[in-house]
């Protein structure tokens, strides 16, 4: 599950291998041969993964962020509990292996599922080097995975109750109104029309599906022949309305680098499918109905400017660590007036 690791050192924080491996040893005899050792895998955004190995096998341990965390948004048997269900489908995912959810084990509950070699392109100049012809056969992948991911019959894999679908726009629409409100520090202009024209303009959901939340290039990894092996980061997963994640990945493709954005972009690497055949693709695997997927799109800006005015709040009060950050309060106009434009155009 290769994420742009660092080598590991001595105590790496959030987990203790000697702790891991007594707990798999009870939980699973003879998966584990020797000693573990563990090194943190950089790239993520909220819960932590590690990479464990015995010398032999190798493992990815997945648990909360550290310090005080809500449970809710790090919830690690609900992480577990998808990928479990999803393992076996045309979506690949990484076999689960364990969860514990006592926190004497290392600090937070976790889980263990097998270790997914692969890559993770975050950037044009990653897909660049691969070549024209093996980008556009990683990107359209997307597509494919999230029609497959769409047609999982939720029941069938005892997902049945994994979410709450009814309203599930209007909810989603109100918890990020709530969380503007929580970080607004100062004027944004035309966040409050884009808002109120989401509202006016709330699409009729079709039938509900298994969402992934958070579904883009840099949520999967890609094997060497150029397959895509594992999606992962499921923390944001539910039943809800499928074209929520189609909008978040066409808001994600169509990004082009700007000085400073946080944002993963590929879409100026060289044979980048363009978002149009990303949407088409999908269409045709799905049969679903997508003319109102500019809401959608325009919807995934607003989460989007949401989540970075939050980042920007935070940096204003000091609570930011690390560089990068001084620049994220000026793309927040940006991604505010792009979702105006697509909700305003249809």
């Amino acid at each position: 599950m290769s994420r742009g690791g660092t080598p590991g050192v001595p105590g790496v924080p959030g987990i203790d291998p000697e702790r891991l491996r007594a707990c798999l040893e009870r939980a699973r005899p003879g998966l584990v041969r020797g000693p573990l050792s563990a090194e943190l895998i950089q790239g993520g955004r909220s819960n932590l993964t590690y990479a464990v190995t015995d010398g032999t096998g190798r493992w990815a341990v997945r648990r909360p962020p550290l310090g005080h965390v809500l449970a809710t948004a790090h919830d690690m048997a609900r992480e577990h509990r998808v990928i479990g269900a999803l393992h076996g489908t045309a979506v690949p995912v990484p076999e689960p292996l364990l969860l514990c959810e006592d926190e004497d084990v290392i600090g937070a509950p976790f889980y263990v599922m097998e270790f997914v070699e692969g890559t993770p392109y975050r950037s044009a100049a990653e897909l660049a080097a691969i070549g024209p012809d093996r980008t556009r056969k990683v990107v359209l992948q997307l597509a494919d995975i999230l029609a497959d991911l769409h047609a999982v019959d939720p029941a069938a894999v005892g997902l049945a109750d994994f979410g709450r679908p009814e309203g599930f726009l209007e909810r989603q629409l109100r918890r990020w109104e709530k969380q503007l409100e929580s970080s607004r520090s100062r004027e944004l202009p035309g966040i409050e029309e884009l808002r109120a024209g989401l509202a006016e303009a709330l699409p009729d959901s079709p039938a509900p599906t298994v969402v992934h939340g958070d579904y883009r290039l840099d949520n999967v990894l890609v094997g060497a022949d150029d397959t895509v092996r594992a999606v992962l980061d499921w923390e944001m997963s539910t039943l809800g309305d499928p074209l929520t994640d189609l909008g978040l990945l066409v808001m994600y493709s169509e990004q082009r680098n700007v000085p400073g954005s946080p944002l993963a972009t590929t879409r100026e690497a060289p044979g980048h499918p363009e978002t149009g055949e990303l949407i088409e693709r999908y269409a045709a695997l799905s049969g679903r109905d997508v003319s109102a997927l500019p809401w959608y799109t325009a919807f995934a800006y607003f989460k989007l400017a949401v989540i970075l005015e939050g980042i920007h709040y935070r940096y204003t009060l000091g609570r930011t660590v690390g560089p990068g950050f001084g620049g994220i309060g000026a793309l927040v106009p940006l991604f505010v007036g792009n979702g105006l434009t697509i909700l305003t155009k249809g």
